[in-house]
């Protein structure tokens, strides 16, 4: 797919989602994972999603990065795929790694994150205490 430019300008973002739209069979949903960038806000785009209504956009929450959930998805492969297997050509690798993937997809459930609220804004603040004293 195309690269959204570094300016990451709403025209740049709509040829983006033309090129899934050409590229998604057109009897699919397609569901998009996007940080906070706020050129979705832009009226040519959400005139174009009103106009794609098979597109659905997700946003991952304020002040967290769309990589920790990456990472989160990349761990689970890792110890539930990798780790305990042993491939002896790319071939193995790719076909543990393609039925692992097919196997999660099919039994996808969102994360369950083990702390409270409260717990996270207070590892919030005590990071913010430590990271403000002069030696930053």
């Amino acid at each position: 797919l195309s690269a959204v430019s570094a300016q990451h300008t709403a025209r740049d973002f709509i040829g983006f989602l033309a090129e899934i739209d050409r590229q998604v069979e057109p009897n699919l949903a397609i569901h998009l994972i996007c940080d906070n960038l706020s050129v979705h806000k832009a009226p040519t785009v959400r005139r174009w999603l009103v106009e794609h209504p098979r597109f659905a956009l997700h946003f991952t929450p304020t002040y967290s990065s769309w990589l920790n959930q990456v990472e989160r998805w990349f761990a689970e492969l890792q110890r539930r795929c990798l780790a305990r297997g042993v491939f002896c050509s790319v071939d193995e690798l790719t076909h543990a790694l393609e039925k692992w993937i097919s196997h999660w997809n099919e039994n996808a459930r969102p994360f369950k994150w083990t702390r409270t609220a409260d717990q996270i804004i207070d590892a919030i603040g005590h990071y913010c205490a430590r990271i403000s004293g002069p030696g930053h």
